[in-house]
């Protein structure tokens, strides 16, 4: 399990450059991708992927759609926009698959444009084409509330390997989060990441857990990028004020080609 990369977080500033232009089948890799240092380094920091007006205005269209959240663990956390790993945690995948367009539109009425924003993040870290996964729900907002259980406790330490296919898995093809900090709390609520990589078991154990780690901050309106097949938690955060973060996954399913979703 462990990985022997740099314990650090690799800042890229400025952003990478969004490209909707496809790589060139001759040589798809001859300029480097961004998405290639996270064989070096436990995360990619992304700053202001949007602007503190655009971010505000993100977070008041969160707020105005309460009513049209997805309540989920009995009301430990929220989304806006549903996302795959609660509804198979909850063996609700059913309810997932059939509302995924309506998903994807609510979370367009409320937000406009932040799945395309998200997209195009993909696409400018991996200098592919990032399209929506047939079927399922594209990119949407957790909300974690204060005083609940991830507040209080942190979140469940895992991995982000649950909507990969098992030919994905086998083949360890590449796969990567993104998670975009809409509002911090009012203070903690980082990131903890282990020098531990998926290796077919969903449990870490307690080696796993005893490797080298770090906890990554967040920077309002930034992005963190992981590798999906890195062990994480988020961690406990004190104080008033909800943990509210826009959540993409992005899996290379061909040379330069990701589908992404939530």
């Amino acid at each position: 399990m462990p990985t022997a990369r740099r314990a650090s977080v690799l800042r890229l500033d400025p952003p990478p450059a969004s490209s909707s232009a496809s790589p060139s089948p001759a040589s798809p890799r001859a300029t480097p991708r961004p998405v290639d240092a996270l064989d070096h380094h436990f995360a990619l920091e992304v700053p202001r992927v949007f602007s503190e007006a655009e971010r505000a205005t993100l977070v008041a269209g969160v707020r105005a759609a309460k009513a049209e959240w997805t309540a989920d663990f009995g009301g430990e956390q929220f989304s806006l926009g549903r996302a795959f790993y609660t509804h198979l945690e909850q063996g609700s995948s059913r309810v997932y698959f059939a509302d995924a367009a309506a998903s994807d539109a609510r979370v367009e009425r409320h937000l406009p444009g932040l799945q395309r924003r998200m997209r195009e993040l993909v696409a400018a870290l991996t200098g592919g084409l990032a399209q929506p996964r047939r079927g399922f729900c594209g990119p949407g907002v957790h909300i974690f509330p204060a005083g609940e259980k991830v507040a209080r406790e942190g979140g469940v330490v895992h991995f982000d390997t649950e909507g990969l296919s098992d030919y994905h898995l086998a083949r360890r093809l590449r796969a990567i989060t993104v998670v975009v900090m809409l509002e911090l709390p009012d203070a903690d609520g980082g990131l903890k990441l282990w020098d531990v990589l998926y290796d077919g078991r969903d449990d870490p154990g307690d080696e796993a857990l005893s490797a080298r780690s770090l906890v990554a901050g967040y920077s309002p309106g930034g992005a963190l990028v992981i590798d999906s097949y890195r062990l994480h938690q988020i961690q406990p955060f004190p104080g008033d004020r909800d943990r509210i973060s826009a959540t993409v996954h992005a899996a290379e399913i061909d040379s330069g080609r990701w589908e992404t979703w939530f």
